[in-house]
Order: structure tokens, then sequence, then C-alpha cells
């Protein structure tokens, strides 16, 4: 798990209760991730948070068979993946829910054609850490 400082504090601990915060800049007006005490378009200190909706589209990823370090090892395989939310920033994480992956399950890893770029996402936690499963809105 990450450890919080002063300012990240509130990040985790609304992922703790199931929230996604984004900060958006008063001054140009854009969304960021990861959580950063300035905008980094624009460099203004006008930055607050909210509520991002949670809604996101796969852009890239790679199916994890090997990690040695603690928690990762016991995950295996996984999908490691950068997303863009709806908001517009882009966010490292994890898809899980397709095939073997994502799920703690050893396991041949997701079946061909399940992950592909653009696919609707939306965010779900694990043990208060944002992840991305697939859309379940029709």
């Amino acid at each position: 798990m990450p450890e919080p400082d002063p300012f990240t504090r509130t990040y985790w601990d609304a992922a703790a209760g199931g929230r996604l915060l984004l900060r958006r800049c008063g001054a140009c007006g854009r969304a960021h991730h990861y959580p950063r005490e300035f905008c980094p378009h624009c460099w203004s200190e006008d930055v607050t948070w909210e509520d991002a909706s949670g809604r996101a589209t796969l852009y890239t990823w790679s199916v994890v068979h090997r990690n040695d370090l603690p928690p990762f090892g016991d995950r295996v395989p996984y999908v490691a993946a950068v997303v863009d939310l709806a908001e517009g920033p882009r966010m490292m994480t994890e898809v899980v829910g397709v095939g073997a992956a994502g799920g703690g399950t050893a396991g041949p890893g997701p079946e061909p054609g399940e992950l592909r770029a653009g696919l609707e996402l939306e965010v779900v936690f694990r043990d208060g850490v944002p992840v991305f499963g697939p859309s379940r809105r029709g």
C-alpha cells in the first residue's frame, strides 16, 4: 500500500471510501492525475479536488506473467495498463476482471481479443486502490 503524506491523504482516504479523486485547475480548467499541488499544464497553484466519474477507456496494456515483488507475485498474471479517464487525464493502473488477469489466480492470462484499445472500463477498488474493470454500462 502507498504511504499517504499530508497532501495525498485526501486522495487515499477517498479511495478507501470508494471514490476516485482528480485535481482540476481553476486557471486553465484542465484536470490532472496523479495529484499535484500545481497544474502540470499551466503551473497554476489554483487546483482543487473533484470526484471523477470513474469511467475510462483502455489506452495501452501489458500482461505481466512474472513479478517477484510482494504482493504482485501472488497476482500473476495481471494486466498493467494506462487508461484515459473520461475527464481527460491518463492514469497508470491495473485492469481486473478479464480472463485470469487481476483475479489473483495464476493462469494463462486474458483471452485473445478481450483487451483492445478503447475498451470501456470503470473504476473498482481493491484494498483502497483504484483499479479498472470492464464497464457494466450497457
